[in-house]
């Protein structure tokens, strides 16, 4: 099943996805959170830190696992998503570091890395809520298009395009990280509710192909139509007139 929010703009769709976000902290205080990195999150983190200063939240008691890290990068690096995570949500409130996890992007093996973190998502009994953003090509996580859907935690060689990107963040070329370790779409698709935020035009032709065209890993996030708890946050620009008959009143 998928509910459609339509929001006016990115800060009204941050608000009601940490809308989301607080009811399952607050109906279940010690729930697992599910969580995401990237731009499209900012402002989600930024209301749930407002209404903790406000003393309305508490997240003593929550867990949280992490989609994914850049391979060869230190939590004290400040492109890391362990950085970023407490960067922009965990130094601000009352979360157990201990109950924060995100992929070691230090470990050197593998399969070790994964293995590792698969355990941390079966020994955590379960992600209730699974914050995503959406890649233009689809991605969620750094599950990127392919041939099939990959199930676990895995390591991935990042795109061309997504090195080149990311060049901007590093003073050469050569310190930009070409792997990272990330949820698969198993993992994903085992959280019993998954949020998903997407906002501005430039996205609006992959939220219509993910959740309206056909399901295939050359879309990943197409597999979501399977789940039966999605939430899909939006603003006018990104989902146009083709959510209508989803729309939550």
């Amino acid at each position: 099943m998928m509910r459609v929010y339509c929001a006016k703009d990115y800060d009204h769709a941050s608000r009601i996805a940490a809308n989301i976000i607080s009811a399952q902290v607050i109906l279940k205080p010690d729930c697992v959170l599910g969580l995401a990195t990237g731009s499209t999150p900012v402002g989600t983190y930024e209301q749930l830190v407002k209404w903790y200063e406000k003393g309305d939240l508490d997240f003593s008691k929550v867990h949280s696992i992490n989609l994914d890290e850049y391979r060869g990068l230190s939590p004290e690096n400040d492109q890391s998503y362990r950085y970023f995570m407490n960067t922009h949500l965990f130094n601000h409130i009352n979360i157990n570091p201990a109950n924060t996890f995100v992929p070691d992007g230090l470990e050197p093996d593998a399969d070790k890395a994964c293995r590792r973190y698969n355990e941390i998502i079966a020994n955590s009994g379960g992600i209730d809520l699974q914050l995503l953003g959406l890649g233009h090509n689809g991605h969620i996580g750094f599950n990127e298009p392919c041939d099939e859907f990959e199930k676990e935690t895995h390591c991935v060689d990042l795109t061309q395009s997504t090195i080149d990107a990311n060049a901007r963040f590093f003073k050469t070329i050569d310190e930009v990280p070409k792997q990272a370790y990330t949820m698969g779409i198993k993992n994903i698709m085992q959280a019993k509710k998954v949020l998903v935020v997407v906002t501005g035009e430039g996205k609006s032709d992959i939220v219509k192909r993910a959740f309206l065209g056909p399901i295939t890993p050359q879309v990943p996030a197409s597999v979501l139509q399977l789940h039966n708890d999605v939430i899909l946050v939006g603003d006018k620009a990104a989902l146009q007139d083709n959510f209508n008959d989803y729309l939550s009143k």
